[in-house]
């Protein structure tokens, strides 16, 4: 029976879908919600501040929320934002004692456009974590993925800081990323889909998704051209997008959509290989800042999708803060 009792049917000796994909590609759990990713074992797990900002008003969470607020109180802390970044790590130590490999904790998207204060939120954030004992090869520093936040990427890179490139929609993003040497990006299927939906008001279907083809022509461009960064598919609309990109190197993917998999017993195939990706037909590119700057002018879904996204994060960032004052000004 599943958890709401309806029965599933699953053939003798068959595997889930989920369990398939484990075979070709690193699942991670895209929530902050501790129960969902003791259920479905990823080996990581994302965050981002919506999903944090759903976490923290979950009545589940408020325990853990709480004592956040009253030790920084107790430390004479009396501003939310001072305590969001404790919160954070709150929520990514918790995490890291369920999975076994890396938490992704983000940058306050608000400095999407600053580089030295990235810098400094992303060596904060790494020295929690290691202040409570957990080495900075678990955690992946989520950057916006701006050309500043490139820039930032690059640095933190040689300092043995590694980053998890997001709200990424275009192959000029990808390659800025690759030649700045990020240890991972996370290209964004359903949110481009959602894209191309609206604007032509056309259904996107299998390997014609705009959002997989985009995934699809990255994973190839960094096979073919031998560069290590981590391509991890995020933001899915459907579980279709998740069976056309088996074998990409990670996917972050939603309970609703782990659930779902479990559930599903069809056969998949794997999609995405390196062999293949070396047969394609990527041409290399040049990237510098004047290009990456002109090229994502002249894509008006990715120039528009990463503004949208910066947008909401920050509002999200600035919705957590007002929650945590207010928690604040009970125990004042």
């Amino acid at each position: 029976m599943s958890e709401s009792g309806t029965a599933q049917s699953q053939p003798k000796g068959s595997l889930s879908v989920l369990d398939q994909l484990k075979n070709y590609t690193v699942v991670v759990a895209d929530t902050g919600d501790f129960h969902s990713i003791k259920q479905y074992e990823p080996r990581d797990a994302t965050t981002n501040p919506s999903l944090i900002l759903k976490s923290a008003c979950d009545a589940q969470y408020s325990d853990l929320v709480d004592e956040v607020v009253f030790n920084a109180n107790k430390e004479g802390v009396t501003d939310g934002e001072a305590v969001m970044d404790s919160l954070l790590v709150k929520f990514g130590v918790s995490i890291l004692e369920i999975v076994p490999g890396r938490v992704s904790t983000e940058v306050d998207a608000r400095l999407s456009f600053d580089i030295k204060s990235s810098l400094e939120k992303a060596r904060s954030l790494i020295a929690r974590y290691e202040s409570l004992g957990y080495d900075r090869d678990r955690v992946l520093i989520k950057l916006a993925t701006t050309w500043e936040g490139v820039e930032v990427s690059r640095v933190l890179e040689k300092e043995g800081i590694h980053c998890n490139m997001t709200l990424l929609f275009s192959m000029a993003q990808a390659v800025a990323c690759a030649e700045a040497n990020s240890k991972l990006i996370s290209p964004f299927v359903g949110r481009i889909l959602d894209w191309f939906r609206e604007k032509t008001g056309e259904e996107y279907e299998g390997d014609k998704d705009p959002g997989v083809l985009s995934v699809t022509e990255i994973y190839n461009y960094y096979k073919k051209f031998g560069y290590p960064t981590e391509v991890m598919a995020a933001s899915f609309r459907n579980t279709n997008e998740i069976k056309e990109l088996v074998g990409c190197d990670l996917m972050t993917i939603g309970p609703k959509f782990l659930e779902e998999m479990q559930n599903d017993f069809a056969e998949i195939p794997e999609k995405l290989n390196v062999e293949t990706s070396r047969e394609s037909d990527a041409t290399r590119m040049d990237m510098n800042e004047s290009t990456f700057r002109y090229l994502m002018n002249q894509d008006e879904m990715a120039h528009f999708k990463l503004a949208e996204g910066i947008r909401k994060f920050s509002n999200d960032v600035e919705s957590l803060g007002n929650l945590l004052n207010e928690k604040l000004s009970k125990i004042s």
